[in-house]
C-alpha cells in the first residue's frame, strides 16, 4: 500500500519563512500529479509548512541554528562561528534521511538548501537561486564548496529564468557549468486578484533573529508617520493568529498563504526586506515596492543594489530608512513581470518509479 503513495519529502531550510514558502507551490504541483509529499524542516519553516497543509505528514530535520550578529558588519564572523553546528547537522541530517527513505518508503527528495538531505539511493532534488553564494572576498570560496554539494543531487532546480532580464542575477546564473541545472522561472504561493485597495502600505517583516526584531522596531515608530492605512506582518509565526490596531496600523503576528495573498491584492505598495522568495512574489504580483536587506547579508544587498540599478526598486539601509523614503517608489519600473510555462508532468518524471 505504501508503494501506491509515491512519497516525496519536501525539505526546506529555516531560514526567515522564504525556503518554506516558495516550496508551497511545489508541495502543491506534487499533490496534482499523484505525488504524497512528506514535510521535513525545523522551527518557524516547519510550523508555517503545518499551518499551510496540516493533513501532511510533518517530521522535524536537526537545526542549522542560524543566527544574525547584531551588528551586520559581524554577518561573516557570526556565520562562521556557528558553521560547526552546521556541519554537525547536516551529518546528522544525512543520517536521518537514511532512516526516514526505507521507514517512509521516499521515492524522492527535494531539499531547498538544505545540504544533507538527499541519497544516492534516490533521486534528489537540490532547490536553490544561490549557485554562486556571495561572503564578501571569500564569494568564490563559498560559492566552489557550495556548487560541491550540489553536484551530490540528481538535478538543481533555480527558481529563475535563465534568460535576461532575470529576477537573480549572478546569484542563479554560472558563467561555466558543470551541475545538471532546471530553470523553473520564478515560483510563488501568490496569484493577482481583483481586489479594492484597502491598504495604503503593506510592510511584511522576515528572516531570522536578532534583526527581525530590530527592524520591527524601526518600523513600528516610522510608520506612525504615515499618513494613510498601514497593514504590518511581523512574521512572527505563533499558534494563534493575533491582530492588534494602533491608530492608523493593523498587525498581524503572521498570515497563512490565502491571507496573505489577499492582503498582497489589497496593498498600494509594500516595504520588506530583498529577500528572495519576496522578489518573486512581487514580481508575479506586480506590485511596487522598497527594500530594506538584512545588515550584512550580502545575498539581500546584492540583489537590493542590482534591482535599483535596474530601474525596478529602489531601497535603503537598515539604519537609514526613514518613512519619506517610500515617496522615492513611484520613480521606479517595479519587477518584470517573468513568465515560464513549466512542464510539471515532465519535470516529476524524475520521481516515477516502478
Amino acid at each position: 500500500m505504501e508503494n501506491s503513495k509515491k512519497n516525496i519529502l519536501v525539505a526546506p531550510l529555516n531560514w526567515g519563512l522564504g525556503h518554506a514558502a516558495r516550496c508551497i507551490p511545489i508541495i502543491r504541483e506534487l499533490e496534482k500529479n499523484g505525488f504524497t509529499p512528506i514535510l521535513a524542516s525545523d522551527g518557524a519553516a516547519l510550523q508555517l509548512l503545518q499551518k499551510e497543509f496540516p493533513y501532511l505528514q510533518s517530521l522535524e530535520l536537526p537545526s542549522y541554528g542560524i543566527e544574525y550578529a547584531k551588528n551586520g558588519a559581524d554577518f561573516k564572523w557570526k556565520f562562521i562561528t556557528n558553521s560547526p553546528k552546521m556541519i554537525e547537522a547536516i551529518f546528522a541530517e544525512k543520517k536521518i534521511v537514511k532512516k526516514w527513505i526505507a521507514e517512509f518508503n521516499l521515492q524522492g527528495i527535494i531539499s531547498d538548501n538544505r545540504l544533507g538531505v538527499y541519497s544516492k539511493k534516490i533521486p534528489s532534488v537540490f532547490m536553490t537561486h544561490q549557485l554562486n553564494v556571495l561572503s564578501g572576498k571569500t564569494t568564490w570560496i563559498s560559492s566552489k564548496l557550495h556548487q560541491h554539494f550540489i553536484k551530490k543531487f540528481t538535478e538543481c532546480w533555480i527558481p529563475d529564468i535563465q534568460e535576461r532580464p532575470n529576477l537573480s542575477g549572478k546569484l542563479g546564473h554560472l558563467m561555466n557549468n558543470t551541475l545538471n541545472l532546471k530553470y523553473l522561472g520564478p515560483l510563488s504561493r501568490l496569484e493577482i486578484q481583483e481586489l479594492p485597495i484597502k491598504y495604503d502600505l503593506m510592510v511584511v517583516l522576515s528572516g531570522p533573529e536578532p534583526q527581525r526584531t530590530f527592524l520591527e522596531q524601526k518600523l513600528k515608530n516610522e510608520v506612525r508617520l504615515f499618513s494613510g492605512n498601514v497593514l504590518f506582518i511581523k512574521g512572527i509565526i505563533e499558534s494563534e493568529q493575533k491582530i492588534e490596531q494602533e491608530e492608523n496600523v493593523t498587525y498581524y503576528n503572521f498570515m497563512t498563504s490565502s491571507a496573505i495573498e489577499a492582503a498582497f491584492n489589497q496593498s498600494e505598495i509594500v516595504l520588506c526586506r530583498s529577500g528572495y522568495t519576496t522578489v518573486m512574489d512581487l514580481a508575479k504580483l506586480q506590485k511596487k515596492a522598497f527594500f530594506i536587506p538584512t545588515p550584512g547579508q550580502f545575498e539581500q544587498e546584492y540583489l537590493a543594489k542590482r534591482l535599483k540599478r535596474n530601474g525596478f526598486i529602489p531601497y535603503a539601509k537598515q539604519d537609514d530608512f526613514k518613512i519619506e523614503n517610500l515617496l522615492k517608489i513611484s520613480l521606479y519600473a517595479g519587477l518584470p513581470q517573468l513568465k515560464k510555462e513549466v512542464d510539471w508532468k515532465q519535470l516529476l518524471v524524475l520521481f516515477e518509479r516502478e
